[in-house]
């Protein structure tokens, strides 16, 4: 078998995932859509469940090095970076039809309560995307530019949590109203300057 055998599963049944759940995909859907037999899979991963917890991984591989890039601008500050980032974000979701959500988010929603494996992992995976939210206000509050009290560490775990919600909300109602009520509520009056 060709060494990015793997790599290819994971991939494909990642996106495969990401447009209908881990519950209603199949092992055969993903083989499939690689056009491998089914003791590849099986080759690579032990069950289904070892198979999820590797697309967690590579979700945060993919997503990791997607918000370091975004956060990497030195013409803006740390700031203006964040919210450029976030509204990247939403530019993606529509763009995508306001159908898919955060990868991670989704398989929080369907998997957590099901598989303590998967919960443990996934609460690893949403605590990983707060870091470099926390890292660039930690930032902010060095350069004089975040509000008197917040914690870096606890305000980055409420924005992540506050997009979730709003990445949730956006896929029900099919629209960028929750990602401008977010902007709205971050950045015009939790991470305002105050006067």
């Amino acid at each position: 078998m060709p060494d990015d055998t793997k790599a290819r599963i994971i991939e494909a049944g990642a996106e495969i995932i990401r447009r209908q759940g881990f519950n209603n995909t199949g092992i055969k859907d993903i083989l499939d859509a690689v056009g491998v037999p089914k003791g590849s899979f099986y080759h690579y991963f032990p069950s289904k469940e070892a198979f999820g917890l590797a697309v967690v991984e590579h979700h945060m591989a993919h997503l990791g090095a997607k918000v370091r890039q975004a956060l990497d601008r030195p013409d803006l500050g740390p700031l203006d970076r964040l919210r450029t980032f976030f509204a990247g974000a939403a530019a993606l979701q529509a763009g995508q039809g306001y159908a898919l959500g955060c990868p991670i988010g989704n398989l929080a929603q369907e998997m957590s309560d099901l598989s303590p494996a998967f919960r443990e992992r996934l609460d690893k995976a949403l605590s990983g995307l707060a870091r470099p939210v926390a890292a660039i206000l930690d930032e902010a509050r060095t350069a004089g530019e975040l509000p008197e009290g917040l914690d870096p560490a606890e305000t980055a775990a409420f924005i992540v949590s506050a997009w979730q919600g709003a990445l949730l909300t956006m896929k029900v109602a099919k629209h960028s109203g929750p990602f401008a009520a977010f902007d709205r509520m971050i950045f015009g009056r939790l991470l305002a300057r105050r006067p």
